[in-house]
Parts: structure tokens; C-alpha cells; sequence
């Protein structure tokens, strides 16, 4: 993607006069002679909205053991959780919850042995429980659950989802045209105007949430935070999140949180493949030692380098080649907020892009091009062609490739099953 440019950041004196203002809330457009006031706009807070941090190991026996319970509650390393067994959308087979510390252990992966050393845990922590307490007390609260959960540590990676709150904004209704990205899927909520088999683009009526790019990847989403708040009855503790910032343009009045206009999220989704290419490409300006985050608390420093290459990876224009100055604006001015210094400005961010893990993982995307085009061709359904695949002496390996990417056995069908859809509407069954 070329690189937009961004309007001219200014500020206007009481006198009229107007100069170029790095921290500006005013944009002028030479090209089209506009200025854009962003000066109402509150930005309310920016911050980590959800963490899942991924283990492997060996599961421990009384771990095991809890299979063969009933749902309800148990008591695991000195908490008390409710235990109950998970479908396999989830890559887990059963599910530890305590929604009183933020905390869900999903364990035992359903794509390898229980007596297997394998991706066995994962921990997802909830925005209260992040907010409640320092990055680095909480890894090591995750570790002591891992230990307890199984032998054999070791810390496979966390997935992350920054979150920026903010009002006096509303997205403009041309905002799907205007989102430019990599991405090729792009989704929009509350009911279906249209759809692009083309480039993969459901565009859905004019509502209160947007989707771009996809769940194994870096994903940007755009919604009614007040509304989505709303539904999931967390109105009342995501206000008193709200109020705590006061409103930096007018000191006669503090309050930056307005209670009777909405508050829209805009948030960055890395899954936690994305967030290992960073740590395997990214590294110290001055050193250039690798950052080599595994977990977290390693990744804290480093969450204004992803926000930062999110919003260019991401980009809303003003018109093609400009950036929109709302999003000039949040690249530049938000940071996120996690009580610890940024190595913002000490690091070169990059992706390291592995093609596979070893020789393995390129071939199984390559033959399972080629599988979707011969089923096409010989007229074979997605289940017909699924069931064959998994007689193949390499399913294991299939497997395992998927099991990496977070991908079940379920997944493995609908990716199938998608991808011939579309393979026999967009060419036919002729090859």
C-alpha cells in the first residue's frame, strides 16, 4: 500500500493567525482549502481491553481428573471456579471460570493427547481484572495457574486487543469505502444490504458495528461501545472508566465523559501468531536485540508500537492518497495507558513473516489449494472431500499445522467448505 500523507496540523490564535501545530486539533486540506475542527473530539481512554495468554505443557492429573466431573463448582490453586466442558469451536474441551477475578482457563487442546507435552491452556483475562492491577503481578498470576494446570511450562504467546474510547465522533456513513486495508474482509452489522463475493466484503445496513480483516490475524473493529456495554449490563463500570480523564481543551469545565452522548471503541486485535512476528522481527533501535516478548507483561512497553503500525496498516482517508485527520490524530497523540514506560521511540517495529513451521506448514497450504480445485472439478461436497482428507497417512500433520494457528477440526471444514463455495461461484467447476 502507498503511504497517505496526512493534512497540515495548525493552530489559530485568538487574532486569526495560524501556524503549523505538531499537537494542532485543527487540520487544513491545501488541496480543497478545509479546515477540520477536532477540538470536540473527547478521547476518553486508551487501553487493553483483552489478554490470552497461551501455555503448553503436560496437563497434571488432577487437571485431568476434572473431566470426568460434573459441572459446577471446584476449587483449583486455592480459587474457587466453575468448571463445565466447551464446544470445539473453541480448540478446548473444557472451560475453568471465575468471572469475580476476570479469569477463563480453557484446557485440553482437542488436537493433541492429554498425555501429550502440547498447547493445553490457554488464559483469557477480562478488561476489569487488567485494569485492576500492574502487567507484571498479573503474568505472574497467570504463570502460578499454568504451574498448576500442568508441567512442563512453557509460555506459547499472548493475543492482545487494545481499545481507544472516545466521543464526539460518529463514523461517517461512507466509512467501509473510505477504510482502506490489506485485509480482504471486511464485515458491517445489523442486517444485510449487500455482498462481494469478489473481495470478500459483506457490507450489512447502516448500524452500530464495522469489522475489518480476520480473527487469525490483526483485525480492526468500529462499534457503539455505550450500546455494546449496554447488552452485556457493564454500562455502569465502563462509565466510571470513562470519567476518570478530564478534558484537556477547557479547564472551566473538567468533565471529559459526557453521559448523554455516546461512546464509539476503536479497537486493534492481534491475534497471537501476529503478535510472534512482531517479537521475532522487532527490535532496539540502540542494541538491536530482539524484544523476544513471550507473555504480557514482556509485551506492555511495546503496545504503542502495535497501536501505532495498526492505524497505518489500517488507514481512513479524507480522499485517496490523505489521511482522515481523526486518524492522524489518534496516531499521534494516543498512547496506551498501562502505568509503565513505552519503548515507543526506542524500537523499529517490523513483522517477521515465517512461511511455515518447518517444511511441513507451506505444502499443507499448498495442497490444500490444489484439494479445494480438484473437489471443484470433480464435483465433490465439502464433507465428501473433508472425510477423504482425514484418511490421508498426513492428517496428523494437517492437523498440527492448523493446531498452530489456533484452528480445530471444525475449522479445517468450513475453511473447506468456504473456499469451494467460492472457488465454484467465482469459476465454475471447469478448471
Amino acid at each position: 500500500m502507498k503511504k497517505a500523507v496526512d493534512q497540515v496540523r495548525v493552530f489559530m490564535g485568538p487574532d486569526g493567525e495560524v501556524r503549523e501545530d505538531a499537537k494542532g486539533r485543527l487540520f487544513f486540506d491545501d488541496k480543497r482549502a478545509v479546515f477540520t475542527d477536532l477540538s470536540g473530539v473527547r478521547l476518553l481512554r486508551c487501553g487493553v481491553d483483552t489478554v490470552r495468554q497461551h501455555y503448553r505443557g503436560l496437563l497434571r492429573p488432577d487437571v485431568l481428573a476434572l473431566a470426568e466431573a460434573k459441572p459446577g463448582l471446584v476449587d483449583f490453586a486455592g480459587y474457587r471456579f466453575h468448571f463445565s466442558r466447551i464446544g470445539r469451536d473453541s480448540g478446548y474441551q473444557y472451560k475453568l471460570q471465575n468471572a469475580d477475578l476476570g479469569l477463563i482457563l480453557l484446557f485440553k487442546n482437542f488436537n493433541v493427547k492429554p498425555d501429550v507435552i502440547g498447547p493445553h491452556l490457554k488464559i483469557e483475562v477480562s478488561p476489569h481484572a487488567i485494569d485492576a492491577q500492574d502487567s507484571q503481578r498479573l503474568q505472574e498470576q497467570l504463570d502460578f495457574l499454568a504451574s498448576a494446570a500442568m508441567t512442563h511450562v512453557e509460555r506459547g504467546q499472548c493475543a492482545v486487543h487494545i481499545a481507544l474510547d472516545l466521543q464526539g465522533w460518529t463514523p461517517p456513513e461512507d466509512l467501509v469505502a473510505r477504510l482502506h486495508c490489506k485485509a480482504t474482509a471486511q464485515r458491517r452489522f445489523d442486517g444485510v444490504s449487500s455482498f462481494e463475493w469478489a473481495d470478500k466484503a459483506a457490507v450489512y445496513g447502516y448500524g452500530q458495528s464495522f469489522l475489518w480483516g480476520s480473527a487469525g490475524a490483526c483485525q480492526l473493529a468500529i462499534y457503539n461501545k455505550t450500546e455494546q456495554a449496554r447488552t452485556i449490563d457493564k454500562l455502569d463500570y465502563w462509565q466510571s472508566v470513562w470519567k476518570r480523564s478530564n478534558n484537556p481543551f477547557d479547564d472551566t469545565d473538567p468533565a471529559n465523559y459526557q453521559e448523554d452522548q455516546p461512546v464509539w471503541r476503536i479497537e486493534l486485535r492481534y491475534h497471537h501468531s501476529v503478535v510472534q512476528q512482531f517479537a521475532d522481527g522487532s527490535c532496539s533501535i540502540q542494541s538491536g536485540e530482539l524484544i523476544n516478548s513471550d507473555c504480557y507483561a514482556s509485551l506492555v512497553p511495546h503496545l504503542d508500537g502495535l497501536w501505532r503500525y495498526g492505524l497505518g496498516n489500517f488507514r481512513l482517508l479524507s480522499r485517496p492518497g490523505v489521511n482522515d485527520p481523526l486518524w492522524t490524530l489518534l496516531r499521534d497523540d494516543v498512547r496506551v495507558e498501562t502505568g509503565r514506560d513505552s519503548l515507543l521511540d526506542e524500537t523499529e517495529y517490523r513483522r517477521y513473516y515465517k512461511t511455515a513451521k518447518g517444511f511441513s506448514g507451506k505444502n499443507v497450504d499448498l495442497m490444500m489449494g490444489n484439494l479445494v480445485t480438484l473437489l471443484a472439478r470433480q464435483g465433490v461436497g465439502a464433507k465428501k472431500g473433508f472425510e477423504a482428507l482425514k484418511t490421508l497417512p498426513v492428517w496428523q500433520v494437517i492437523q498440527e499445522h492448523y493446531a498452530s494457528k489456533d484452528m480445530t477440526e471444525r475449522d479445517i471444514y468450513r475453511q473447506i467448505k468456504e473456499r469451494l463455495e467460492e472457488r465454484v461461484v467465482r469459476w465454475g467447476r471447469a478448471v
